[in-house]
Order: C-alpha cells, then structure tokens, then sequence
C-alpha cells in the first residue's frame, strides 16, 4: 500500500523531459521541510491505494506512457519499489524525483533519477548521502540544484568541482520568489560552469493557480 497525497496528468515542467505530457504520482510524506516548498500538499495523505489500484488510475491515461514519481519524498514507502516493477512490466518510461538523503541503492537501473541536492537556502544543505553518486548514471540520470541566491549558487558550484561531477546532468533552478532567472543566467555565463537553466515550465503556463492539474 502507499500514502498518496494526488495523481494526475499535466505536461512536465522540469528536467531534460521538460515539455512533454506526463503522469504524476505524488507519494504524501517528507523527511524534511525546505523553507522555499512548493508542494507543501505532499505532507497531506489523501488517499492510500495499493499498485495495482494506481496502475488502473493512470490506465485513465492512455495515450501517455511517461510517470513521475514524486513526493515529497517517495523512497519513505517501500512498496515504491514494487510500483516501479510494475510500471517498468507495462512499459513505461519512469522517472524518480528524490531529494538524496535516502539511499537509491534499491531502485532500479530503468528509473530516470533526477536528485535534488539541497543547498543552503533549503536549511538542509548536510542531508545528502554522498554515496549516492555511485547509483546515478552519469549519461541518463539528473542532478538538480535549488537556488535561492549567490550563497547557493556558490555552494552548488563548489559541490560540483569538489566531487566531480562535471561529467553529470546538472541543473539550476532558481527560486522565483528569491532569485531571478535572469541573475542566474548572467552568473551562469559569467562563471563558464556547464550547467542547464531550468525554469519550472508549469508555472510559466499556469501562472497564479493550480490549473495545470488534471
């Protein structure tokens, strides 16, 4: 059984998948709680449902074969490893938005992982577990950076050197509220780092509201 706080159908506003139509299955619950959150929502069980319950939601789907799974934090539910099997068995592309504090030693090789390493301005910038680097393919797989300013901008960068990680997929996404995307462009350029701007492409659409829900 898992803790849901929603599913639904919407177009993908992060990542490289940015653009394309996608199922969303937000599991409720977090381990942590990040002064900028955006889907405080996912801290609320509105309903628990087992996989096979969830797999006959998303069959309301048909013409879309991308899922997010997302929280929150997913990886709190063990019985996400059985919904990801599940999903791999009806061909499905699969994609995992984790903040990294949890082990990914468990998900499978199929899972698009897209991690959030927490910087500073989240208050939890100690939270990620360093050997989680060995668990992400470096040509499939997402590191993504929340950035509230010039502090985390700063930490990122030097995060990314001082692992090594210049080989990954790397994002920086701004916090709207706190950061504009046009400050973190210049420093982007300023700096030279081979980093993607990501902006939350949901919000560009359906600004103000949650209509971008279905």
């Amino acid at each position: 059984m898992l803790e849901l706080s929603e599913i639904f159908y919407s177009i993908q506003g992060e990542s490289s998948f940015a653009g394309f139509p996608c199922i969303f299955i937000r599991l409720a619950g977090c381990n942590l709680h990040c002064h900028y959150c955006d889907s405080l929502q996912s801290f609320q069980v509105k309903e628990t449902l087992t996989c096979k319950e969830i797999m006959d939601r998303i069959a309301l789907y048909p013409a879309c074969n991308l899922v997010e799974i997302t929280g929150g934090e997913p990886l709190l539910q063990e019985d996400v490893y059985n919904l990801m099997v599940m999903l791999n068995q009806n061909n499905f592309q699969i994609m995992l938005e984790t903040n990294g504090s949890l082990d990914l030693e468990k998900v499978p090789s199929y899972v698009h992982i897209i991690v959030d390493v927490k910087c500073p301005g989240s208050g939890y910038e100690d939270c990620f577990l360093l050997k989680n680097l060995i668990h992400l393919d470096t040509c499939r797989d997402e590191i993504k950076f929340v950035l509230t300013g010039r502090k985390d901008f700063d930490w990122a960068r030097n995060f990314i050197g001082d692992h090594k990680l210049e080989s990954y997929q790397i994002l920086f996404s701004p916090v709207i509220t706190a950061l504009s995307p046009s400050e973190l462009a210049q420093w982007i350029l300023d700096e030279g780092i081979k980093v993607r701007l990501q902006l939350q492409l949901h919000k560009m659409i359906w600004p103000g509201h949650e209509g971008w829900r279905s």
